[in-house]
């Protein structure tokens, strides 16, 4: 079945969702979501459609002056929907007891598993779609983001370490995020924040080289990119070939503007899907961004290099230079 990217718009808690091999786009402004509920972020919050995921029994909590919340396991792994007075989005907090940007935490008291009479408590972290183009994707209903428990990934455009944070949560200890970072101020922060977090594996420096980091980054499972440059499929398709291995996925967030400003962000879009194709990086699913950002869209795909390498991506050489 070819693809046809519909655009974005669509936000909520999304519990359901077929898979698929094919490369499909969604959304169009019809808000389109599955389930109940409201999910309000702030002066900047927007209505969400509502909807849990699978696992286990769902865990209480009091936040918001004392209110009932409920913790329920979303359908992607390591993310979690707080459910009370108003719905959020958040991850399992790695650090207890330390917030990354100034996000709401919530704790929540279950039974050890040791001893049923003993409670135990445990915090998440309220993950804002406002500042994190992940977390935006998920509430736009993305099939699968590829990160979970346990897994490696590569960050490229990892800024202060928001978004990375929260992956840190995701993947746990026992996974690790190679997070590359171009800005030496954003770097600071993200120096100061692995030194919390020991899955955290902080790079400043340019994305477009991989070369210079490849003694620090082994075989990943997930490359997430959000760099806003002119060149970004270049960028992914680089690390890509260095580090992704094979049937390995990328999530790539896109943004229209930074691209090419003078045609439509649809066009833009399918231009970079093109040119993921050619350094085969297979997209499956398409997805924009609103109402949480305007004129962007994320990419999923699949790493399916050629068998038999005839020659050298042009990109690659350029990488190692």
């Amino acid at each position: 079945m070819a693809f046809t990217p519909r655009g974005g718009g669509g936000s909520g808690f999304r519990g359901g969702g077929s898979g698929g091999g094919n490369f499909r786009g969604r959304g169009g402004g019809r808000g389109r979501g599955r389930g109940n509920g409201v999910s309000k972020f702030g002066s900047r919050g927007a209505s969400s459609g509502g909807r849990g995921g699978r696992g286990g029994g769902p865990k209480r909590s009091g936040m918001k002056g004392g209110s009932k919340v409920v913790i329920e396991p979303h359908r992607h792994a390591g993310v979690f929907v707080a459910r009370g007075k108003e719905d959020a989005l958040c991850t399992r907090n790695m650090v207890p007891g330390e917030s990354v940007y100034g996000e709401k935490r919530v704790s929540v008291e279950v039974e050890n598993p040791n001893d049923p009479l003993v409670k135990e408590k445990i915090e998440y972290r309220v993950w804002n779609p406002f500042r994190s183009k992940l977390a935006a994707a998920i509430l736009g209903g993305v099939d699968n983001i590829h990160i979970k428990p346990g897994c490696k990934v590569l960050y490229l455009g990892a800024a202060s370490g928001t978004t990375v944070s929260h992956v840190s949560d995701i993947i746990g200890p026992d996974g690790i995020v190679y997070a590359v970072e171009f800005s030496q101020r954003s770097g600071r922060d993200l120096l100061n924040l692995a030194k919390r977090r020991t899955n955290i594996v902080p790079i400043i420096e340019d994305a477009r080289y991989p070369a210079r980091y490849r003694m620090l980054v082994g075989m990943v499972d997930v490359i997430f990119a959000d760099v806003a440059q002119p060149d970004q499929a270049r960028i992914v398709a680089i690390n890509a070939h260095q580090f992704l291995k094979t049937g390995g996925h990328f999530v790539i967030s896109i943004k229209a503007n930074c691209v090419d400003s003078t045609v439509e962000p649809a066009l833009v879009f399918a231009r970079e899907v093109e040119k993921l194709k050619q350094e085969n990086l297979r997209p499956i699913e398409q997805i924009t961004l609103e109402p949480y950002e305007r004129d962007h869209a994320v990419i999923v795909g699949v790493y399916r290099p050629t068998k038999k390498k005839s020659k050298t991506s042009h990109y690659e050489k350029e990488g190692s230079t």
